[in-house]
């Protein structure tokens, strides 16, 4: 059912060509002869997938990384010539399909080896793949010492092809240094394969959110680029933290409803707020269904008509109470900003999270399928 934004009861509004202007001001804080690798996993961390990665392709990026098959084939709709990353661990049913499909999976295990080398050969054609090392993150990557193993076991099977190799920082935006030791062992291993030596071999391990420890003459080739192209400033000591860049999304939702309440009164389930004084309360029409946390309830802020208004007792699942007391000018079906700048008032996603004891990527990927994108579509470059 198409509605008219005026009936929209959660929206979030996505800029297009602030993605692309952010796009370009991070390749301009990046070195040269780094590939930009796009992170968009998690449906683009909830900005949706197939609108952010047409324009990601339009607007320079190299590579795209997603977590599995089915946004590797969302992006597969949108074009070709872009290689794609599968990030996550495939599942042993899944590794015929990913050959079909022609991605690239970052594989952890001699076993994981053993099975891409199989399907590759039984559809006769030579898979490529990427080594993921674990130097310290304690997730996906055969652990460093025991790297030498699974590159010796890839370089057995005429089937494979060695592309690149990884790793993922633990503490990227809060310890240099031991974000520092494990660079060192990630180069390390990869100084002593001759496998890792060839120009177009990639090799990566920063993201967006890493304190400032990336080497400029060092052997990395490559960088993962996530949620500062969506306009989310990193570390204030991350390499990239001079890039300009501008929020991309804000989050909505209207007035459903204004009432008068006496002092005394008790605020939504569990009481946990009982009104000082006379209130003028709004309900706004959405909830933790919609993405506003329940860890917002009693300390969280919005801002209706350029006045930021508190959250009053528990949200709701389709429901959240604030006062608006102090803005007389409310009214039933106005349009309410959780996320965004609206004249003088600005809500970060950096601060929403925070404040909800979340992190920004939670937050994104927590916008529900009932919250209507909406898409400015104008554009900087000509398609």
């Amino acid at each position: 059912m198409s509605r008219s934004i005026q009936q929209l009861r959660a929206w979030v509004k996505i800029d297009l060509p602030r993605l692309e202007s952010n796009v370009k001001a991070i390749r301009a804080a990046l070195p040269s002869h780094l590939k930009y690798i796009a992170v968009v996993k998690a449906d683009a961390y909830g900005h949706g997938i197939a609108a952010i990665a047409s324009r990601l392709m339009r607007s320079g990026a190299d590579i795209f990384a997603v977590a599995n098959l089915e946004e590797a084939a969302a992006i597969r709709e949108l074009g070709h010539g872009w290689p794609i990353l599968i990030l996550s661990p495939l599942l042993p049913s899944e590794v015929s399909e990913a050959v079909r499909q022609k991605v690239i999976p970052v594989i952890s295990s001699i076993e994981e080896a053993q099975a891409f080398a199989k399907a590759a050969k039984q559809q006769k054609v030579i898979q490529p793949l990427q080594l993921k090392m674990d130097t310290g993150m304690g997730r996906a990557g055969v652990w460093h010492e025991q790297a030498n193993e699974l590159f010796d076991e890839i370089a057995q099977y005429p089937s494979l092809k060695l592309s690149g190799c990884c790793t993922h920082f633990a503490c990227a935006d809060s310890d240099p240094e031991f974000t520092a030791l494990q660079r060192q062992r990630f180069i390390e291993v990869i100084n002593r394969n001759p496998q890792t030596q060839d120009r177009e071999f990639l090799l990566h391990a920063d993201n967006s959110a890493g304190v400032n420890s990336f080497p400029q003459d060092g052997i990395f080739n490559a960088m993962r680029i996530g949620l500062l192209q969506f306009g989310v400033n990193p570390h204030p000591r991350s390499y990239l933290s001079a890039a300009a860049v501008q929020p991309t999304l804000s989050f909505h939702t209207r007035i459903g409803l204004i009432k008068q309440l006496p002092a005394g009164t008790g605020i939504s389930y569990g009481q946990t707020l009982r009104l000082k004084k006379p209130t003028r309360i709004a309900i706004l029409t959405a909830g933790y269904a919609d993405g506003i946390p329940t860890a917002l309830s009693n300390k969280g802020r919005v801002i209706v008509h350029d006045q930021q208004c508190p959250i009053l007792g528990r949200v709701t699942m389709d429901q959240t109470i604030i006062d608006i007391t102090n803005t007389p000018e409310a009214q039933i079906g106005d349009p309410v900003t959780l996320v965004g700048k609206i004249n003088t008032q600005t809500i970060t996603a950096t601060t929403f999270a925070q404040t909800a004891g979340l992190i920004e990527w939670e937050f994104f990927c927590n916008l529900s399928k009932r919250v209507t994108r909406i898409y400015n579509t104008g554009t900087l470059t000509k398609p």
